[in-house]
């Protein structure tokens, strides 16, 4: 084996590493991301413990979970519109927002807001 053979194997060798370790990096990197998304799936704290802040939300009809939770991040209520939008794919009440206005609070939890936009509307004593 000559100097020349011996350099070009070394150099292959090394390339080989350098490409496993980066394979290596981006494996973990995204793991570790997943594994975030999946527990805030679950486990996703409220913007704001304690009181809180009300703010109003209008749900317009035919809006997806996808717009809702845009315009619920930007009102400030959730941090994540992609990760509202799993929360309601996987919530018992999944495609059952109801249009209207509805008072939210900061101090609440996605699956809360999920419910309360979900529910029934209270009938009132003049409808009676």
């Amino acid at each position: 084996m000559n100097a020349k053979q011996l350099v070009a194997s070394i150099t292959e060798t090394i390339i080989k590493v350098v490409i496993a370790v980066f394979i290596i990096m981006f494996v973990y990197d995204t793991a570790v991301k997943a594994y975030d998304f999946g527990y805030r799936v679950f486990a996703e704290e409220p913007m704001t413990t304690g009181e809180g802040r009300i703010i109003s939300v209008y749900i317009e009809e035919g809006d997806s979970a996808k717009d809702i939770g845009v315009n619920l991040q930007e009102k400030g209520l959730i941090r994540d519109a992609n990760l509202f939008y799993v929360q309601e794919l996987l919530s018992e009440n999944h495609g059952q927002i109801k249009p209207g206005i509805y008072d939210l609070n900061t101090s609440m939890s996605s699956n809360e807001m999920i419910a309360i936009m979900s529910a029934e509307p209270e009938e009132t004593e003049e409808e009676e």
